[in-house]
């Protein structure tokens, strides 16, 4: 079962802005570091936007935390790294993309994202490209193909479907009211489209490590989806 660690507010913010500076260093980032730690401000500022119930900055820290939990199984774990700190950059929670039968998660435009700011933080182009590709992967949560590196970071991006149940309701809950403003069936019909795609994934998990989260994850997802289905006939539009 994926595990979670909590932090308060303040052992966050101490360890964020140098934690990303120390990867975009890594990664062969030549850019002064004011520069590099202003760029992590303007990441968390975005991550710390207004409509993020769960795509906020405690996901960023999760999705972190995960990405190091699998690092065993990474090529470069920097480049892995700044992924995560990409990957939702960009997030959109309006009526057109839940009705896309996606996330609010941008990740072709979260992707141009990190190729312009990390080429601009002096990163070489062969490590911004594989950040950059990793990030465009994660759209609709499409298995990797090349394994590694993308096949971490998305695992780490889908560990929290293998919470324990009481802390994946919590999830959907935050979720739920990241679209609020969406009606109940309409939301009720985008997540199912979302949860049976997930569910076709074989395996759900692709890294070595990952897939012994793969029991809880399914049994949580099957779970939704039963209830959705409950959900759904309940609110069904009457003609």
């Amino acid at each position: 079962m994926a595990t979670e660690v909590l932090m308060s507010p303040s052992e966050v913010s101490s360890w964020l802005v140098p934690s990303f500076a120390r990867s975009v260093t890594s990664a062969g980032g030549t850019a002064p570091q004011q520069d590099i730690e202003a760029a992590a401000l303007r990441l968390l500022a975005r991550w710390n936007e207004p409509e993020r119930s769960y795509h906020g900055v405690a996901h960023l820290v999760d999705l972190l935390q995960h990405v190091d939990e699998l690092k065993q199984e990474t090529h470069n774990l920097d480049a892995v790294r700044l992924a995560a700190w990409y990957h939702g950059a960009v997030f959109d929670a309006a009526e057109s993309a839940a009705y896309a039968r996606r996330g609010g998660e941008d990740e072709a435009a979260s992707a141009e994202l990190a190729r312009a700011e990390l080429s601009a933080l002096g990163v070489p182009e062969p490590a911004v490209s594989a950040v950059a590709t990793m990030v465009a992967g994660l759209a609709r949560h499409s298995a990797p193909g090349d394994g590694g590196d993308s096949a971490v970071l998305s695992d780490a991006d889908l560990a929290i479907l293998a919470s324990d149940p009481q802390r994946y309701r919590q999830y959907l809950t935050k979720v739920r009211e990241e679209y609020a403003h969406i009606p109940a069936h309409d939301y009720l019909a985008a997540r199912k489209a979302i949860v049976g795609r997930l569910l076709s994934r074989s395996p759900l998990y692709t890294s070595p490590l990952g897939r012994g989260w793969e029991r809880q994850a399914r049994e949580n997802l099957t779970a939704e989806l039963a209830r959705i289905d409950r959900e759904m006939a309940s609110t069904a539009p009457t003609t």
